[in-house]
């Protein structure tokens, strides 16, 4: 019994590896019969056959590349075929359609940094067509990016360098270039590329202030994000999302800095932004988590000329606290504006 116990494990084993020896063959001839059949349509420049050749691996970056075989042409004749590739998609219906193609492009040309510039004109089609890059792109991009910045060359010739192939950085590029580096912590070279969108072209908007100053927010750099978002509100003339401001205030009141929160606050009033209550209401509750009451009271003064009343059980310790202090005329006045409201 123990010997044909052994004899059918042995048997077992054996068909294992044949097994996983045929799925590696067949994975490799598969892979060679994409590749081949993409250098064809290349060769013939029937460029809209691929995103049907390449349909069934929606989602994904394949492994290997099926346009691996372009490393093996002059950087020109490169640049020459990816762009006509490009060109023929834009007709395409659904825009959505050349998907997995525009995946493969940017995990092919973003392994070598010298062709970042390719690389950020296909990630542009990749944007205008609605279509979202795969995760991996994000890495990728950040390293190609950063290898280039090593080589000493500005945030601005870098972007500049698209033109030379016939495309301009845009906002929505240079949006998911600025998320990219703020993925994985590079906030100082996120916010030059921020501060050199205008200079090629392309102005700043929400999302470019906005990916920074929540990057910011999360490792709790609140000098840089406080100054970030009075620049984009003083100077561009944008008007911030309700959730970044939110997120800023949070920031400051998770480190104490309730006087600098309030302060934003007052800054917005200037601004004649309306902060939103959740904003206003998370300052106050930190102004008496510091036990800051007199601030807590200007806080509501200014919190409900805006139209907000504050929590029942906020509006409590606020006047409690200050009657605490012997601020009676302030608490008085507090309670006097609650009793306006009918509250």
């Amino acid at each position: 019994m123990a010997i044909r116990a052994t004899k059918l494990c042995r048997s077992l084993l054996h068909f294992h590896y044949s097994l996983r020896q045929f799925s590696s063959i067949h994975s490799i001839t598969s892979s060679q019969i994409l590749e081949e059949s993409i250098k064809a349509a290349v060769e013939s420049k029937t460029y809209q056959k691929i995103p049907d050749l390449l349909i069934s691996l929606e989602g994904t970056c394949i492994n290997p590349n099926p346009f691996s075989f372009l490393s093996t042409f002059p950087e020109n004749l490169r640049t020459q075929i990816v762009d006509e590739i490009l060109q023929s998609f834009i007709p395409l219906r659904p825009r959505s359609r050349p998907q997995t193609t525009y995946a493969c492009l940017l995990c092919f040309t973003l392994r070598s940094p010298n062709l970042l510039p390719l690389s950020l004109a296909i990630l542009q089609r990749t944007l205008r067509s609605g279509c979202i890059p795969v995760p991996q792109t994000h890495l990728l991009l950040s390293l190609a990016w950063l290898a280039r910045r090593q080589q000493s060359q500005s945030v601005c010739n870098i972007l500049s360098e698209m033109q030379s192939i016939g495309y301009y950085p845009d906002s929505g590029t240079c949006n998911y270039l600025i998320s990219s580096l703020c993925s994985i912590d590079q906030l100082v070279e996120a916010v030059k590329v921020l501060k050199s969108m205008g200079r090629v072209g392309c102005i700043p908007d929400l999302e470019s202030y906005g990916s920074v100053i929540c990057a910011m927010c999360t490792v709790r750099r609140t000098t840089d994000a406080t100054e970030l978002m009075k620049e984009m509100v003083a100077k561009i003339g944008l008007t911030p999302r309700q959730g970044t401001v939110l997120n800023l205030v949070a920031a400051l009141r998770a480190k104490k800095e309730i006087w600098k929160a309030v302060e934003m606050i007052e800054f917005f009033e200037r601004e004649d932004f309306n902060a939103g209550f959740a904003s206003y209401e998370s300052v106050l509750e930190g102004c008496l988590e510091c036990h800051e009451f007199v601030l807590a009271g200007k806080v509501v003064m200014g919190m409900t000329a805006k139209g907000f009343i504050p929590y029942i059980e906020v509006r409590q310790k606020v006047v409690e606290g200050l009657a605490n202090l012997g601020e009676w005329k302030l608490a008085l006045a507090v309670r006097q504006r609650f009793a306006e409201l009918r509250s």
